[in-house]
């Protein structure tokens, strides 16, 4: 088991859960027993980030993109998404998370999105880990809706369109008020990142795992805690540069 310092612990870890159908098929399962076996080993990652310290860490849970899959796929995965709300509400709560839903989750059943509303009002003024979902939600959706928002307030005369910079620009994105990631996982040998966190990964560090996400323990996530604490953060300055302020 690695230790880490304050400055070698990611703040922010954001992690694609990828792998869940391959799982299923390899033990000849339905597709959903994958996903379910997801569910289990993201408790075990949020409870862990939580005793860490880790400020924040983003689960990217269903893509934009993700509408394309078979509909009974998609009807068992919303299934999925309520009931681990309805059964991990109160430990968050008890937990001190703060959950948080990024995307547009308003696309979902009016059950579901109740259920997503009232978790989050539950845990809204919690103070311990800050646990984002990413549901419904590319990162494509987030730059143009922060688009249009901006286009919006030139429109209505409250700003001019040469006030838009990238400070602005980022106050308009999902998550604006957390940290950027520090730390991408992604899981089931797959190295992209699938239309997850487009603006705010610019510096984040990237760790690519073949590892399908039911099997992802907090052993491989000590090893991605590993290979972040070696990493040189320059962005964009020397390593020279990093050495005089240190």
């Amino acid at each position: 088991m690695h230790e880490y310092n304050e400055q070698q612990l990611p703040r922010h870890i954001a992690i694609v859960m990828d792998g869940n159908g391959r799982w299923a098929k390899r033990r000849r399962l339905p597709r959903i027993a994958g996903h379910r076996a997801g569910v289990e080993i993201a408790r075990e990652i949020i409870k862990n980030c939580g005793e860490k310290g880790v400020e924040v860490l983003t689960l990217f849970a269903f893509s934009t993109e993700n509408w394309r899959r078979p509909p009974q796929e998609i009807r068992a995965l919303m299934d999925l998404f309520l009931r681990s709300l309805q059964k991990e509400a109160n430990k968050l709560q008890e937990n001190n998370v703060q959950l948080r839903f990024i995307g547009n989750y308003q696309a979902f059943e009016p059950k579901l999105r109740d259920k997503i509303e009232e978790v989050q009002a539950l845990t809204k003024h919690n103070t311990g880990l800050k646990l984002i979902i990413a549901a419904n939600y590319g990162g494509h959706w987030d730059i143009v809706h922060a688009t249009q928002q901006l286009a919006q307030l030139v429109e209505s005369g409250k700003i001019a369109a040469k006030d838009i910079n990238h400070e602005l620009f980022a106050q308009h994105l999902s998550m604006a008020d957390l940290p950027d990631p520090d730390l991408f996982i992604r899981t089931s040998g797959e190295q992209r990142i699938s239309n997850f966190l487009n603006w705010q990964i610019a510096y984040t560090e990237l760790y690519f795992t073949d590892v399908l996400w039911p099997d992802f323990k907090i052993a491989n996530l000590e090893e991605a805690l590993h290979y972040y604490a070696t990493r040189q953060r320059r962005f964009g300055c020397t390593s020279e540069q990093l050495e005089v302020v240190a």
